[in-house]
């Protein structure tokens, strides 16, 4: 079963294909995707594809991705989880995104701190990692500040279209 996770002004719950719209609203936005490494969508049936992606990535033990809500509402806002989960290594990698819309709200941290949380407690991860373009100011402030220590920084390591970009590596770690 799909774990539930609740803050003080969100939800965060299983992304379902009724989702698919919202979904496609940020991943088709130049403004969200420019610092992820993929192109922006162009088709509602590329959200479908991709929440088929999350559901077997959760059932595979590989990731686990949660769809932010505003209490309240349906409406997904983003989405935020693990990558690269490896339970016999006990660590994940974490990503999000956020609508526009809701950018510098605090909803991205706010859901961050609840995700690293569960992955501690729940998961048992003693390591989780965090891969950012380095002009991606936003993101690399909140990691700092949300207690992840920045590990060094990776030249080309990933691509926007035909454009190379450095990322810093960050990194919580739990004994």
């Amino acid at each position: 079963m799909f774990p539930i996770l609740t803050t003080e002004r969100l939800i965060l719950r299983e992304i379902v294909h009724e989702d698919a719209s919202d979904i496609f609203a940020y991943f088709s936005n130049e403004d969200v995707i420019k610092h992820y490494g993929m192109q922006a969508f162009e088709h509602i049936e590329q959200a479908e594809q991709l929440i088929e992606g999350f559901a077997k990535s959760f059932q595979g033990k590989r990731g686990m991705r949660w769809g932010i809500t505003v209490k309240g509402e349906n409406r997904l806002i983003g989405t935020i989880g693990f990558n690269l989960w490896v339970p016999a290594h006990k660590r994940a990698e974490v990503g999000y995104e956020i609508h526009p819309d809701f950018w510098r709200m605090g909803y991205a941290s706010e859901a961050l701190e609840k995700v690293v949380e569960y992955g501690f407690q729940k998961l048992g991860l003693t390591r989780i990692g965090a891969t950012v373009y380095i002009e991606n100011t936003a993101s690399n402030q909140m990691l700092l500040k949300q207690g992840f220590e920045k590990e060094g920084t990776f030249r080309n390591y990933m691509y926007q279209g035909d454009c190379a970009h450095d990322v810093h590596i960050y990194a919580k770690v739990t004994l």
